[in-house]
């Protein structure tokens, strides 16, 4: 197979490129071979004061530019970014592992998410409120919140960096930000493609480290006036406390355990083909991406049959292989969970009806695993795999399937097959998630909001709402 090359590691801190020197550094492992791509400096103090000390006058900046420039910047970066796409895409798959064809995806979305919010930029307004008494004249501005502190994971190293730096660039914030370290050159790509592109210095900053240090230090700032983070559950709250504890606003976007209604009217063929596909794509490593098949039992057997048969073709190998599908887990600790959720499930009772056990080869590759017949108290029933395991469960009626779906803390995406529109409405009223796709998998667009319900978060990035976040109100009053 060609040889890819890897890109330098650094921080980005008030414009400049800051190598490791006397820092602290950790490998980067291609997760397909298990070797290492380079090392990633990582922040200590002094570091994360600097990016602090940058974040304010960079505001100050940016904050008064006008609306079109912030907007040609973030176009101008969108750019960039499509014209390097194949190279940041490679740097992804090396990195995280996901197929080629993914990553370019990826990096083309991320993308788009820039040229949405450039738009937006130009949109933020305010109203004249009429006032109850002569001679006063009523305002409410919308302004930008002030520096903010954004957190994001390994599994979407362009699109979910890029949901967060759009908004909030768009709305005049400056952003500190601390990636995933497992995938951080992907991260740094875009923050290349910004500094091109003209973003004065300061208003972008990418730091890693070790990740409670980080986001301890930055949350305590009084800096940092509003708070982003993507990643799991137990984080999110302890992250929340923080910003709590200085009354900063936060958005979370959290995990999911997706459940998928099939109904016995629905295209079978569809939702089983497409399901596997979906529950696949990115190894399972994905927050909305569908967990618990929940089919109706009539059709319960067809159902499961053509799910594991699509299961069994996908390819499973090196992203950088145009032939895979599916590739390896991000890390040795996603490998050492999947083994461990399966040998729960099946000690219990559960069948494994393909897959179940990691592959034997280089890297951290785990099969495409279907189980069936999985009790109530498997771990797997409770906990969010975040990895290549589809769980099959019959269901005899409307309101067992949404009991079922419902049952969880998590409410980040659901997905419903039928073609009576009775049961279109009953399950989008339902079914309680952010986000539901009804007759297919694919529910994310830019124009569109993106965020949980319950314990999946609170808020939304995308679409129309996806600025408000990074936008404070201001009533003014003139008499």
């Amino acid at each position: 197979m060609q040889k890819f090359s890897y890109d330098p590691l650094y921080l980005f801190i008030n414009g400049n490129w800051l190598e490791a020197g006397q820092r602290d550094t950790v490998p980067v492992i291609n997760p397909a071979t298990g070797t290492a791509l380079g090392r990633l400096p990582m922040a200590g103090a002094a570091d994360l004061d600097l990016a602090l000390a940058a974040a304010t006058p960079a505001f100050d900046v940016w904050r008064h530019t006008a609306p079109e420039q912030r907007a040609r910047v973030l176009k101008d970066a969108a750019a960039l970014m499509r014209e390097r796409s194949e190279h940041i895409a490679t740097l992804m798959t090396l990195e995280e592992g996901k197929a080629l064809t993914e990553s370019r995806d990826e990096v083309l979305r991320a993308a788009d998410y820039f040229e949405w919010f450039a738009e937006e930029a130009r949109r933020i307004d305010g109203r004249v409120v009429p006032a109850n008494r002569p001679g006063v004249q009523q305002l409410v501005k919308r302004q930008a919140i002030g520096p903010v502190a954004a957190f994001t994971p390994w599994n979407f190293p362009a699109i979910t960096p890029a949901r967060k730096l759009s908004a909030a660039l768009a709305a005049g914030c400056s952003v500190i930000l601390k990636p995933g370290e497992e995938s951080p050159a992907t991260a740094l790509a875009l923050a290349r493609c910004l500094d091109d592109a003209g973003l004065p210095k300061g208003v972008l900053q990418i730091v890693f480290g070790v990740p409670d240090q980080v986001s301890a230090h930055l949350i305590a700032s009084p800096v940092i006036r509003k708070v982003a983070f993507t990643g799991s559950v137990p984080v999110g709250r302890l992250l929340s406390q923080r910003a709590a504890a200085g009354v900063k606003p936060i958005t979370l976007e959290l995990g999911g355990h997706g459940p998928v209604l099939v109904f016995e009217d629905a295209d079978i063929d569809a939702a089983a083909a497409g399901g596997a596909a979906n529950r696949f794509r990115g190894t399972g490593q994905i927050c909305i991406s569908s967990t618990r098949f929940l089919v109706q039992r009539s059709v319960y057997a067809r159902f499961a049959e053509q799910f594991v048969a699509a299961t069994r073709k996908l390819v499973v190998g090196d992203g950088m292989d145009p032939a895979t599908q599916v590739g390896p887990l991000a890390n040795p600790r996603q490998l050492e969970k999947m083994e461990a959720l399966v040998a729960d499930a099946v000690a219990q009772g559960a069948k494994v009806l393909t897959g179940g056990k990691r592959i034997d080869r280089p890297g951290y590759f785990f099969a495409p695993t279907v189980l069936a017949e999985v009790p109530m108290s498997a771990r797997v029933m409770h906990e969010e795999p975040f990895g290549p395991i589809a769980v099959l469960r019959p269901f005899e009626q409307l309101e067992d399937a949404l009991a079922e779906a419902n049952r969880l803390p998590y409410a980040l995406s659901a997905y419903a097959f039928t073609r009576d529109a009775r049961t279109v409405l009953d399950v989008g009223d339902g079914l309680e998630a952010g986000m539901i796709g009804i007759n297919q998998y694919r529910i994310i667009a830019t124009e569109l909001p993106f965020g949980g319900m319950k314990e999946s978060g609170h808020g939304s990035e995308g679409g129309i709402e996806g600025i408000n976040h990074y936008l404070t109100n201001k009533f003014i009053s003139q008499a």
